[in-house]
């Protein structure tokens, strides 16, 4: 049997005052309670009670928990006690694109149902593709100098012209919303072309050319999404709508 099935009784140290409640607390406790531990939950209500605190255990953070008698560290440390190991923070994931792309789909279907009683069209895809441009510009234009900064490391055209980072989320998003209210094609999908156009060869060059491991400035200058082959697709299927919408006109 292991540690955390055979001691139930655990003691959280954290703070909790009227002006900061931590996080992390709030975090190993609902971890304890889901493990089967009887939490005897110990509040710090000031800064004098957790510097003590510190000083009494020579550490330098808390929460701090204890199961029995022994120290087991702070949220971190109990996520890899209880066999949950934390995410690493610098760690790459492609859960941002998964849920951002998820959500578009189900935005195309309920638009489609709702404007031609169809679940599934032509037009279904068309809004997929123009509504995932508009989810996508909207991550960035949360910071645009933070992804900026960061499409400066592959993109070819923002490498000779840096304002160009600065212009591209929100020709992006005025490009999907323009492509999802299906007026001013003229305009919308010759710059979605343009922009998705140099985006994928600026991937292609970076990740399977020159082998570069770069994170993807796609949906947002703090990414932890690999650059690649979702990076990649996502110029494809942009340049894929920008044609299949001029065809159209």
């Amino acid at each position: 049997m292991t540690k955390a099935t055979t001691r139930k009784h655990a003691t959280l140290y954290r703070m909790v005052m009227s002006d900061h409640m931590c996080p992390y607390g709030l975090k190993a406790k609902d971890l304890l309670e889901r493990h089967g531990f009887k939490v005897e939950d110990r509040h710090l209500e000031s800064r004098e009670e957790v510097d003590a605190f510190k000083a009494q255990h020579d550490i330098k953070t808390t929460p701090q928990i204890f199961i029995g008698d022994e120290r087991i560290g702070g949220f971190d440390d109990l996520s890899d006690h209880l066999g949950k190991p934390a995410k690493a923070k610098d760690g790459k994931t492609y859960q941002p694109v998964i849920a951002l792309f998820s959500i578009a789909a189900l935005l195309a279907v309920v638009v489609t149902w709702l404007t031609l009683e169809a679940l599934f069209t032509g037009r279904t895809i068309e809004l997929f593709i123009s509504i995932s441009m508009v989810l996508l510009g909207l991550q960035k234009l949360q910071d645009v100098e933070r992804f900026a900064t960061m499409f400066l490391n592959y993109d070819l055209l923002a490498q000779r012209w840096v304002r160009y980072g600065y212009i591209y989320p929100f020709v992006e998003t005025g490009a999907g919303l323009l492509m999802m209210a299906g007026v001013l094609t003229w305009l919308s999908a010759p710059a979605a072309l343009f922009v998705a156009g140099i985006g994928a060869i600026s991937v292609f060059k970076a990740v399977y050319i020159d082998k570069r491991e770069l994170k993807c400035a796609c949906v947002g200058g703090d990414s932890k999404v690999p650059l690649g082959f979702i990076s990649l697709t996502e110029n494809l299927m942009m340049i894929g709508m920008a044609m299949w919408m001029l065809a159209k006109l």
